[in-house]
C-alpha cells in the first residue's frame, strides 16, 4: 500500500506517461517528514545574566525606601521620613550615573527606545509571545524613565520643604517663603503622581504575568533569565565601579543635606 501511495504521487505529478518535460519521477521514503522552520519556542535556552546585582539592589531599596518614606510621613517620625528621602536620592543619582557608566542593560542608550517603538510594543500588550528581550523592553524602558524623574524631583523638593511646623528642609532658609511654600506644594502633587505611576508600574508586571505569561520578577530578584543560547551575554559593569559611583552620590547628597 505503502509503494502505491508514492507511485500515485509520481504520477499525479509527472502525467500518467511519467515524460513531462524536465520531470524526475523520485520515491519519496516512507519515513520523510516536512521540513519546519524552527522557532524561538524550540530553540535550545540557556540561562543568561541580564541584571547585575547593582541594578537588582537599587531596584528593591528603592521600592523599600519608598514605602518606610510612608510609613513614617504617617507617623509623623519627619526625621526619619527626611533620611529616608535622602536615601532614595542617594540611591536615584547613582541609578543616573549607572545609566550611563553601567552595564550595559542598565544604559539608557540600551533601553530607551522611540515613543513609536513603545507604542508599537504596547500595541502587542495582550499578546501571548515568550519572552525574548535581554533588558527592559520598550514600553518598561520609558517607565524607568519616567519613575526616576519623579523620584528625582520627589526628593528634590523634600530639600526646600517649608511647612511652618517642624518638617523644614536643609535648604528652605536659602529661598525666599513664597518659593519654598510653592515647592512643598509642589512636593505633595508629584508624591500623588509618583503613586500612581507605582501603580501603572505594578499593573504592567501583573498584565504581562497572566496575559502574556511574561515573569519579570523573578529576573530582577536572581538577575538570570532563561534565553535562547544564540543571545550574547550582556557586559556587566564591575562592583567596584558600582561602589565608587554610590559613594559619589551619597557624597553629593551630603553636601545637598548640609547646605554647603
Amino acid at each position: 500500500m505503502a509503494e502505491s501511495a508514492i507511485v500515485a504521487r509520481a504520477i499525479g505529478l509527472c502525467g500518467r506517461d511519467g515524460r513531462s518535460f524536465g520531470c524526475k519521477m523520485t520515491a519519496m521514503p516512507q519515513n520523510a517528514a516536512p521540513k519546519s522552520e524552527t522557532n524561538s519556542e524550540t530553540r535550545p535556552e540557556r540561562n543568561v545574566l541580564v541584571w547585575d546585582a547593582a541594578t537588582r539592589l537599587f531596584h528593591w531599596l528603592t521600592a523599600a525606601l519608598v514605602v518606610a518614606a510612608y510609613v513614617t510621613w504617617r507617623l509623623d517620625w519627619m526625621d526619619w521620613h527626611a533620611r529616608a528621602g535622602e536615601a532614595v536620592l542617594t540611591l536615584v543619582i547613582f541609578r543616573v550615573l549607572w545609566g550611563f557608566f553601567g552595564s550595559a542593560t542598565a544604559r539608557f542608550a540600551g533601553f530607551v527606545a522611540s515613543p513609536r517603538v513603545a507604542l508599537t510594543h504596547l500595541a502587542h500588550l495582550l499578546r501571548r509571545e515568550p519572552d525574548r528581550q535581554v533588558g527592559h523592553n520598550p514600553a518598561g524602558g520609558w517607565m524607568v524613565m519616567l519613575l526616576l524623574a519623579l523620584l528625582l524631583v520627589e526628593t528634590l523638593s523634600g530639600l526646600y520643604i517649608n511647612n511652618d511646623i517642624s518638617d523644614q528642609g536643609p535648604l528652605t532658609e536659602l529661598i525666599p517663603a513664597p518659593v519654598a511654600n510653592a515647592i512643598n506644594a509642589m512636593h505633595w502633587i508629584f508624591w500623588d503622581a509618583l503613586l500612581a505611576a507605582i501603580a501603572l508600574h505594578l499593573a504592567a508586571i501583573l498584565i504581562y504575568a497572566t496575559a502574556k505569561r511574561q515573569n519579570l520578577v523573578t529576573p530582577m530578584i536572581t538577575g538570570w533569565k532563561r534565553l535562547p543560547e544564540n543571545v550574547p551575554q550582556p557586559r556587566i559593569a564591575s562592583a567596584l565601579r558600582a561602589c565608587v559611583l554610590i559613594g559619589l552620590s551619597a557624597l553629593a547628597v551630603a553636601l545637598l543635606a548640609t547646605a554647603l
